[in-house]
């Protein structure tokens, strides 16, 4: 059997690589081929092309990139023309896969979506691709297979593969070990600031003013940066020096990090699920631009952006017993997205919204550094605060991760459809 992938994203690569190694124990003579990133490649994918090179932010990137994703998708026609494809199988980055998802359903070739994009969060009229172009949708998230099934989609729940991967992932315990002999004799912040250039630069300046302020009322605290490559630490490096300030960078040890943090600062991401999953009281903060921040009142859904608060107070409110009558009839009835006739979303959560985060977030266009500071210093000057955050995270994980391998659901859901 031969399974095409296409992912755009390191963390879709990631993803992508960890089901390819379960569908290889179910199937070991099957072959994987696509477009993709170097986990894929090392779990023996053959790569048409490394994708990941193009995971840009903004139309402009796209636009200016218009003939090489042309030229790929030639490619991925060809290929589908001349070779037996059992199944193509995408993970997220829509832009360019729905075109692959066309393409496969031309010549009879089943898709599914594994990690499907977020649609449920903005611009929900894409939902309409999907239904065309795709077979079987794999959810991790509960209510994304509501919101997908409301929408008249095929769909599987399977449980988030995120926290299949943390369990498994095996920390390094000698740099752990080093790392404490030199800095654990104090509170650990763990600054995580993302995984686009875009991101970095967006967001550094924010995140040094946030230690700014925890670093007046507690010089103690030990800030460590935790860029995911080589080029963001050097930028980050070269802005420390510039403003003279000291903060040691590691890169490649993002869970020791983690692990090590009594807190974490992180921009927004998928991110999140690995602090749920590590235990980690955090804020999240995403700093953009004036006019993305205009734009995405009109087209954002959610009344949070951070996955773990969207699982979380729906988690919460399942358990509560709230009557799902109305979620179960009309899309985007929920207490986690904006009802439909919101046509402009507020520019600040609600008090009430903002009481019900796990982690509080800010998504802003504008320094609200002193805001994110806020939380810090009152989980620092009243540690019961801080361990009654680290019990609701705690509870909220066993309640979400119930599923002993999404991954293994995956596969077993994809060779199951295809068979029949």
């Amino acid at each position: 059997m031969r399974f095409f992938f296409s992912a755009g994203e390191p963390s879709g690569d990631i993803h992508a690589a960890a089901l390819i190694e379960k569908i290889r124990e179910l199937i070991p003579d099957a072959e994987f081929v696509g477009f993709g990133g170097t986990h894929m490649q090392q779990a023996g994918c053959q790569l048409l092309f490394e994708m990941t090179n193009l995971a840009f932010m903004g139309i402009v990137q796209v636009i200016a990139n218009y003939f090489q994703f042309r030229n790929l998708l030639n490619n991925a026609k060809k290929y589908f023309r001349k070779n037996q494809v059992n199944a193509v199988i995408l993970i997220d980055y829509p832009g360019f896969n729905w075109h692959v998802a066309r393409a496969a359903k031309e010549q009879g070739i089943p898709v599914f979506y594994f990690m499907p994009p977020q649609l449920w969060s903005w611009a929900s009229w894409r939902v309409r691709k999907m239904k065309k172009w795709v077979d079987w949708v794999l959810c991790p998230l509960p209510f994304e297979e509501r919101w997908f099934k409301q929408h008249g989609c095929q769909t599987v729940y399977i449980g988030h593969p995120f926290f299949e991967e943390s369990r498994n992932k095996i920390a390094d315990s000698t740099f752990l070990e080093n790392f404490y002999a030199q800095y654990g004799n104090a509170p650990i912040l763990t600054l995580l600031p993302g995984s686009r250039t875009k991101e970095v630069k967006m967001n550094l300046d924010d995140m040094l003013l946030t230690v700014e302020y925890i670093r007046s009322l507690f010089p103690k605290i030990r800030p460590i940066f935790s860029p995911v490559s080589i080029s963001h630490a050097e930028y980050i490096q070269q802005r420390l020096t510039e403003l003279e300030i000291s903060i040691p960078i590691f890169v490649g040890h993002t869970q020791e990090l983690i692990r090590a943090a009594d807190c974490c600062l992180a921009v927004s991401g998928s991110v999140s699920l690995e602090l749920l999953a590590c235990n980690k009281p955090t804020v999240i903060y995403y700093r953009v631009g004036i006019i993305p921040f205009l734009i995405q009142r009109f087209f954002r859904r959610t009344r949070y952006i951070t996955l773990v608060n969207l699982l979380g107070i729906d988690r919460q409110l399942s358990v509560k017993g709230v009557k799902r009558a109305k979620t179960d009839k009309v899309a985007n009835k929920s207490p986690i997205f904006y009802d439909d006739s919101t046509w402009i979303i507020p520019a600040e959560p609600s008090l009430e919204d903002r009481d019900r985060m796990f982690f509080p977030e800010f998504l802003t266009a504008t320094n609200r550094s002193k805001d994110a500071a806020a939380y810090f210093i009152h989980w620092l000057s009243k540690p019961a605060h801080l361990a009654t955050q680290k019990r609701s995270l705690a509870i909220l994980l066993r309640n979400i991760d119930q599923i002993e391998s999404p991954l293994g659901q995956a596969a077993q859901t994809i060779l199951e459809k295809i068979n029949q």
